[in-house]
């Protein structure tokens, strides 16, 4: 399950007692939430010790912007920085080290599935505050496994340049980043993963992911909030094109966990936000799509 303790509404009205009762009702395990900053980190810390008590495992998800880092040592350098902290506020089982960045790299409205889609100069930054994050958790925690962040759509060109240590350009020979697990996001607007289509075709997302040679999270599966009415985003959450298929390719492709996003509905303002919540915005207010978790998870437990 996906949660924002960090960024205020539901989530600073509803106790972490409140939310740990939510989840055990729900049946997930796993909750993930944002880190940006030591204070971020440290109040996090506290709402996983809380769960942890009760049976559900809280991970950050290490968020970071590269607009203002001038080169790959800068992003290194606070990419770092941010790694230790996270870390040194609690040792978590696991830790993810960005969000969608590549999203910012894509030179202009391309899929993403080719090394030349993305911006050269961009992606050794974004390189370097992963790489640093990395060491910067490691320098603290040796044994918490590294997710490497949730990457979206048919983004995956990133992801294979940073395991082979290629570049844009084509370049060859460059810093390889090592990780434990790949995180990918998938919403209702994006269809059938495993036929996934965009400006160069048509592709098979979780094959492309698995050949990275790592567990498979989709740690954000969610419904479009303009998708339909609450009935119909219920269905189609547990449908053939989200959890139903996800389970049903878990040993195909080795998708270890699945994560619906998310457990309240976002603030009103909130960027890219939306009333995607399980529950509303006002911290107890059951929707659809609730029962439709709870029942799916019963009988589908991962």
């Amino acid at each position: 399950m996906n949660g924002h303790n960090n960024e205020g509404g539901a989530y600073d009205i509803s106790s972490p007692a409140l939310q740990l009762s939510q989840l055990q009702d729900l049946g997930a395990k796993l909750y993930r939430n944002e880190v940006y900053s030591q204070g971020t980190a440290n109040k996090l810390a506290g709402i996983a010790d809380i769960m942890a008590a009760g049976g559900v495992t809280v991970y950050p998800v290490i968020l970071m912007d590269i607009a203002t880092f001038i080169n790959e040592t800068d992003g290194y350098n606070a990419g770092f920085a941010l790694g230790q902290q996270t870390a040194s506020s609690r040792r978590y089982a696991y830790y993810e080290v960005t969000n969608e960045m590549e999203s910012a790299l894509l030179l202009g409205n391309v899929d993403g599935v080719l090394p030349s889609q993305y911006d050269a100069a961009k992606f050794r930054i974004l390189r370097g505050v992963i790489r640093g994050m990395i060491a910067g958790i490691k320098s603290v925690d040796t044994s918490g496994k590294i997710i490497l962040g949730g990457g979206t759509w048919l983004h995956y060109g990133f992801a294979q340049m940073l395991a082979a240590g290629t570049e844009p350009d084509g370049s060859t020979g460059h810093e390889v980043v090592n990780w434990d697990i790949t995180a990918w996001h998938w919403y209702s607007d994006m269809n059938d993963i495993t036929n996934a289509c965009g400006g160069t075709g048509c592709h098979n997302v979780l094959a492309a992911l698995q050949a990275l040679g790592k567990p498979i999270w989709i740690n954000e599966a969610g419904v479009r909030p303009n998708f339909g009415t609450d009935q119909q985003i219920a269905a189609y959450l547990v449908g053939n094109k989200m959890l139903a298929q996800f389970v049903t390719l878990a040993s195909t492709y080795g998708i270890e966990s699945v994560q619906t996003y998310q457990l309240y509905d976002d603030p009103a303002g909130l960027p890219g936000g939306g009333a995607y919540g399980l529950l509303e915005n006002d911290g107890h207010t059951q929707k659809d799509a609730y029962t439709a978790y709870k029942n799916f998870v019963a009988a589908h437990p991962m």
